[in-house]
């Protein structure tokens, strides 16, 4: 057991050490980042100052070797912005995305489980048919364009809904909805093939010849072999949601962890956006790492491969 933990954290380790070289390259192809902070008519003496004193004059292994070493210490440097640390603007925002990743797990949850099920147990009839469909079309609507269309409904034309921001949980409405709509149909769909796989069991047919009623045989029985996969899924489909919280932060202005990532990125501040991405980059390794731990555990053959 000891072996497969050293292995596992082993590959963590690489994963982060892949994405910040990853993202440190990327994000130079934006450009010299000077230009945006400094007028049009600036002389070039006054940029290659500037240029300096970023510490982006010096080759680009320097500052690779450079911001790996810090990296590791965690220290990402300071915003090209506000001259704070990079870090800690990433971790203020880190509730906020929290608080609406878990609010879309928990709608997601209650909205997929009763259409799964009551697929599976309606086969192949037209309810089958509806949450299907309904699933193919949670998975093929963009995220951004879903919001758009319920803050012009919700916000818009009935004024229910504020149209963005954060504060109150009238503010967190909207978002959560469109962040959960993708992950519904993700968890429907499982849920209706492991319901169909259980319900073929012997034991659930026993229990119907036996003249159990069939909504205790669902909810008893066969819901509670079908949750055990159904959590694993929820385990890594957090950080999915993690990550999708981006495009949905900036649409409903929510004052997440994507949002200021996206305003980074756009502005250049380089310090912050490695920050950013080493985070949900941890975030997403570390709960890939518990349910491999929990897998081995449960199944100790996993061990071994």
């Amino acid at each position: 057991m000891l072996d497969y933990l050293i292995k596992r954290s082993l590959q963590v380790v690489l994963v982060l050490f892949l994405a910040l070289t990853a993202v440190f390259f990327l994000i130079r192809l934006s450009g010299d980042p000077t230009a945006l902070f400094l007028p049009p008519d600036a002389p070039r003496s006054q940029l290659e100052e500037f240029r300096k004193a970023l510490g982006f004059d010096r080759p680009l292994s320097v500052q690779y070797v450079e911001f790996i070493t810090n990296a590791v210490q965690g220290d990402f440097g300071e915003s090209l912005r506000t001259r704070e640390d990079a870090l800690q603007t990433v971790l203020d925002r880190v509730p906020a995305t929290f608080q609406l990743a878990f609010t879309a797990l928990g709608l997601s949850l209650l909205a997929a489980i009763p259409i799964g099920i009551l697929s599976a147990y309606k086969r192949n009839t037209l309810v089958d048919r509806i949450g299907v469909g309904f699933t193919v079309l949670g998975q093929a609507v963009p995220g951004f364009w879903l919001g758009l269309i319920l803050i012009f409904l919700f916000a818009v034309q009935f004024k229910l809904l504020p149209t963005g921001g954060g504060g109150s949980v009238m503010h967190l409405i909207l978002p959560a909805l469109t962040l959960a709509a993708y992950s519904v149909a993700r968890f429907a769909r499982f849920t209706r093939s492991t319901m169909l796989d259980v319900l073929r069991k012997d034991y659930i047919r026993t229990a119907r010849a036996s003249g159990v009623p069939i909504s205790k045989i669902l909810a008893l029985y066969a819901l509670k072999n079908t949750l055990i996969p159904i959590i694993t899924l929820v385990a890594l489909d957090l950080g999915v949601l993690l990550g999708g919280a981006v495009i949905v932060e900036v649409v409903f202005a929510w004052p997440g962890m994507g949002r200021l990532l996206m305003q980074s990125l756009l502005n250049r501040d380089f310090p912050v956006v490695m920050a950013g991405v080493f985070l949900i980059a941890f975030i997403y390794a570390v709960i890939n790492f518990v349910v491999d731990v929990l897998y081995a555990y449960v199944n100790p053959q996993i061990r071994f491969k």
